[in-house]
């Protein structure tokens, strides 16, 4: 077919001055592969239209067309949204964002040498722990403490330290399942441990554990319920009554608080999420939680608790294998000694959840002022997200937005494809920015796309 001689030579495609700020690397595979599928897309078409261009045209506007996705393919995948979405603690969003002062300070440790492994005083090599300890013993009261890459390693090298082929004792009602298949039983199989599960879905007393305590028992189990809540016909131990139990009958402890808190939630609307120094003055031998829900820092599962123990959990060769970078470790660092310099609103997660309906609702009108008549400020409820506090729902702010000949659907979509993109809310066939999640510094960006969009 005439059209189809009109494809030039790859080389002459290459030699494109279109292509020029590319030569560096246009041998590399991936541009090999862009270009196969722009000259197969451009053969489709040909035989589909007929249509004659000439070859110099048809050179460029291949060549554009390589251009357009070689862009394309080395944008960075993991990129910055706007979250108007109202879930504080949005796993797919990337959970909490982190204060501003400890990228500084990780931009400042990383971007060098450190003493992550170098003990300063003694001219000696030291132990990474220790920049994260020394505080996690402040905050909590513990006597030692260590950090892994998330709560489910945490959990799973704790129950293969203390527990290796034995049993744990669980109630039924704590076999919890958290996202993204992570189930405790299955956790615990991993770990070499075996399940033994006491009492019912909704009742669970301190004499079913203790029945079932024999000689092959390593461990009591406690499991924070994080993502959900029974209500009606229920019961479950106090916690002093299973600490006892557990010193009675020499058998460690261990709580797995779920999402964690270093400080009281009340203030925040929050009255259902353990704190973790609690369990510590409670007796809990071992405890752990997550770095990256209500704590507001980077993903990491703290394990604190009586140093007998830790210690142990600390020398199982699968802590080297499971253990955070210097990166987590600076910045969690910092998030930790906010925290204990009383200085919470440095952790945007904390601001987010503090910030009040009058000062959501004065945003909301603001912005939808800005917008023009199709949108409406209206009355929002947020949520903490995460998996903490299922029953919990913040009075919010946020705006509506509904324009003639763009649907909801497409509205959601054009502001999720915008840069920088935005994750929004439907609700009754309306689109919605919930303002508890939306940081004051992108409502302009968010401002230009919604009228880029809608023109």
């Amino acid at each position: 077919m005439e059209a189809l001689r009109q494809i030039p030579p790859v080389n002459d495609i290459l030699r494109s001055e279109k292509l020029a700020e590319f030569r560096p690397f246009l041998n590399q595979p991936f541009v090999a592969a862009i270009l196969d599928r722009v000259l197969a897309d451009t053969r489709r078409e040909l035989a589909q239209t007929k249509s004659l261009v000439s070859r110099a045209e048809l050179t460029s506007a291949i060549a554009e067309r390589v251009a357009h996705r070689i862009r394309e393919s080395l944008k960075p995948s993991l990129r910055r949204i706007i979250n108007a979405s109202g879930v504080v603690l949005h796993t797919n969003l990337g959970r909490a964002p982190l204060p501003e002062r400890a990228i500084e300070h990780l931009r400042e440790v990383s971007t060098g040498y450190s003493n992550l492994e170098f003990d300063l005083e003694q001219g000696k090599r030291g132990k990474r722990d220790v920049h994260v300890d020394r505080t996690l013993l402040q905050l909590l009261g513990c006597e030692a403490a260590i950090v892994v890459n998330n709560n489910a390693a945490a959990v799973l090298l704790v129950l293969n330290t203390l527990a290796e082929g034995g049993e744990v004792i669980v109630s039924r009602g704590e076999q919890i399942e958290i996202g993204d298949s992570f189930r405790i039983p299955e956790i615990m199989a991993r770990s070499g441990a075996r399940l033994r599960e006491v009492g019912t879905t909704n009742r669970t007393r301190i004499k079913d554990y203790e029945r079932a305590i024999n000689e092959h028992t390593r461990l009591l189990l406690r499991v924070h319920p994080s993502n959900f809540r029974m209500i009606g016909f229920t019961e479950r131990p106090p916690l002093g009554e299973f600490v006892e139990l557990g010193k009675r009958r020499n058998i460690p402890t261990f709580e797995d608080l779920g999402s964690g808190c270093v400080s009281d939630p009340i203030p925040l609307g929050i009255a259902d999420e353990p704190i973790a120094a609690g369990s510590i003055r409670a007796g809990i031998d071992v405890i752990s939680f997550s770095g990256d829900k209500l704590l507001g820092g980077p993903q990491a599962g703290i394990i604190a608790g009586k140093k007998l123990y830790v210690e142990k959990i600390r020398q199982n060769p699968l802590f080297r294998a499971l253990r955070v970078d210097k990166l987590t470790i600076s910045v969690l660092e910092f998030v930790l000694r906010a925290y204990l310099c009383g200085k919470t609103e440095e952790i945007p997660v904390w601001r987010m959840l503090q910030a009040s309906a009058a000062e959501l609702k004065h945003r909301a009108e603001s912005f939808a002022g800005r917008v023009g008549e199709k949108a409406k400020p209206l009355e929002l409820k947020s949520v903490v997200g995460g998996g903490s506090a299922p029953e919990t729902y913040l009075p919010s702010w946020g705006v509506a937005l509904d324009f003639p000949g763009i649907s909801d659907a497409e509205l959601e979509r054009r502001l999720r494809n915008s840069e920088p993109p935005a994750i929004v809310r439907l609700e009754e066939g309306r689109v919605i920015l919930d303002f508890r999640t939306i940081f004051a510094t992108d409502e302009d960006a968010l401002l230009v796309n919604i009228r880029k969009i809608t023109g």
